[in-house]
This record gives structure tokens, sequence and C-alpha cells, in this order.
């Protein structure tokens, strides 16, 4: 069933909570919903808003937002060699419409191992794929089988397999050749019954010995509790987590920092190349806990843009742009958005 709104307000479906507005906001829930919107002609400008976690709006939406609602969670396969030969695999469909901690709730309670580090990420299902979204060491792609999308020039659904969805470090096809031809409806998720636990990234392995060691629970408590510390919660602050992406460079260079800064932080990045963080270059460059009016760096975590309240989405791109040139200009290294702005 579709649903239409017409001049609508957007500050309760994003969650940096900025008041613009959009022409027109369609809720679906099925492909024959989408089916019938796109066979009456694609409108010039739409693209999809799903959990309005990861979007910055500058001004009104004058084109036409989707917004999924069909909210399933199924397993669709449990056999050892049922996916990808992965010993225990259970193959999960989720539709688009599920909320991303939702359906990391409902693979712990059921005892599936693969998504556990991902616990707490805000957003929806089908925009996981999108970002390849990551946290504390593991990635979206280490788990997604394959991805369901309404194909909206052909008004087809066909399915993406993992190896041709291009992810990379929050890098999907979904970003580039696919961005506005497609409608993800949903992914299906390769977990297994079988433990293995990935517990080498920052404080994760003493947060989940403290709570009795490597269980599917402990592991998502303990990422929970460290995200709580550390990440505002956007029902207080408006923000989309993390507004940055990790810069990746070359190993030269980044070696040459390491020798100006020694207490850089460096981890290995795809062909040869080292990420740096990005949260440590910002505060080193003086920009954590700055404010400016209603926006600013949060004092926790420097890698968040806040809205204290009132601020508009302009200001907020204002803020990033001074972030990025402080880091520029201590570091000669180039930090980009990872949030996308409209």
């Amino acid at each position: 069933m579709i649903r239409d709104f017409y001049d609508i307000d957007l500050s309760g479906r994003n969650s940096f909570h900025v008041r613009q507005r959009a022409a027109r906001l369609v809720e679906f829930e099925t492909t024959d919903d989408l089916t019938a919107f796109f066979r009456k002609g694609a409108p010039a400008k739409w693209t999809v808003l799903a959990g309005g976690n990861n979007i910055l709006f500058t001004q009104d939406f004058d084109g036409v937002l989707l917004t999924p609602r069909a909210a399933s969670i199924d397993v669709v396969a449990e056999t050892p060699d049922a996916v990808a030969e992965t010993p225990d695999a259970v193959a999960v469909r989720a539709e688009a419409g599920v909320e991303w901690d939702d359906l990391v709730a409902w693979a712990v309670e059921r005892d599936l191992w693969g998504i556990e580090n991902l616990s707490l990420i805000p957003g929806k299902v089908g925009a996981a794929p999108v970002q390849n979204i990551g946290a504390y060491g593991a990635e979206a792609k280490d788990a997604i089988e394959s991805v369901e999308m309404f194909c909206t020039d052909t008004c087809n659904t066909l399915i993406l397999s993992r190896e041709h969805c291009a992810f990379g470090y929050r890098e999907s096809v979904f970003k580039h050749a696919l961005r506005g031809r497609v409608v993800i409806t949903a992914v299906t998720f390769r977990l297994s019954r079988r433990p293995r636990p990935d517990l080498g990234y920052g404080d994760l392995l003493r947060e989940t010995e403290a709570r009795g060691g490597a269980t599917l629970r402990n592991i998502r408590e303990a990422v929970c509790a460290i995200r709580r510390s550390k990440l505002p919660d956007t029902a207080v602050l408006g923000n989309a987590g993390s507004f940055f992406k990790n810069p990746v460079v070359e190993a030269a260079v980044a070696e040459r920092l390491r020798t100006d800064y020694p207490a850089l932080p460096l981890y290995p990045a795809a062909k040869g190349r080292m990420k740096l963080a990005a949260g440590w270059l910002i505060e080193q460059a003086g920009m954590k806990g700055h404010r400016e009016g209603c926006v600013g760096v949060h004092d926790r975590q420097a890698l968040v843009l806040v809205n204290y309240g009132g601020a508009t989405g302009s200001e907020v791109l204002a803020l990033a742009h001074k972030v990025q040139e402080a880091v520029r200009a201590k570091f000669g290294v180039e930090i980009a958005a990872e949030v996308n702005v409209l």
C-alpha cells in the first residue's frame, strides 16, 4: 500500500532534525507499489529516504522521497552448504524497512553470528549495503550474501550477489553506477551458528571480557556500551553518527605522518594503503568540542557533528567545511563526508 504525503515537514524524518520540507514523500511496502508508482512515469527528481540517519538536508527537497515500510525478517535457508559453502550457515532475508539494530538483536537472540559488532548502528536494513556500514572491525559486506533491488527503468526486481556490489570502505555500486536507478527492497545475510568472535578492535575485547567472555550477548552488550559512552543519542542531540570517513592514504604518506606524529593511529587498508583515524586528526587539529551557535563537534567523539537545537543543514555543512580545512591545514590530509548532503 502506498501512502502519500505532500509538502511534508522532514524534521522528524532525519536524525539531524533540521526543519526542511519535501514536495512529496511516498511510503511503500511492496514491489507492486513501486511498479505502480514508476509506471506512471518516473519523477524528474527522487531519492530514497529510509531512516534518515545518514543524510543532511540543506534545503527543501523539491522532488519525491521514497520510504520503505516493509519490515519482515525470515530464515530462508539453513543447511551446512546453503550459503556459499559456509559451515553452519543460515541465510536470513530482511526487508528494507527493518531497523538495522532490530535485525542485530533478532540474530543475537537466535544465536546467529556475523553482525553483532554492528550493534546499535542507526538506520534501516535497506541502507546498510549502500554505505557498507561498519564498526569495530566489521562491515556489512562481511555478512551480506545478496541484495534485492527494484529497477526503476524496467520495473523488474533483480538480485545482485555480494561479488557484484563493488563493496569498499563505506562504498558500493549503489552509491555510483546504480545510484538513482534502483531501490533496494531486501537484503539476504549469511550468518552462522558457529561462534566466530571478532574482538580485535579498540576496547571491545576488554569490555567483552568484563562481561564474562565472548558470547554473542556479551559482545553485543559491549558494543552498545562503547557506542553509548562515545556517541550522542539522536533523540537528545541531532546528529548522523560519524560525519566523516577515515581517510585512506598511500603507505608512504602514512609513514611520513607517523614520523611527524608518532601517536597517529594507523590501520591497514586495501592495496597496501593505510587508513588514518579521522577522529584523531580532528581532535589534534583543535576541533573536538568546538561549537558555533547551534552546531558543534561532539566533545566525546570528534567524528560527530551535532545540532544543539534549531540549526539549519547549511550551518552544519559550514562547520563540516571548517573541520575539513583545519585537518587539511595541519596534516595535508583530506577527510571526506560520510553523510549524504542534499
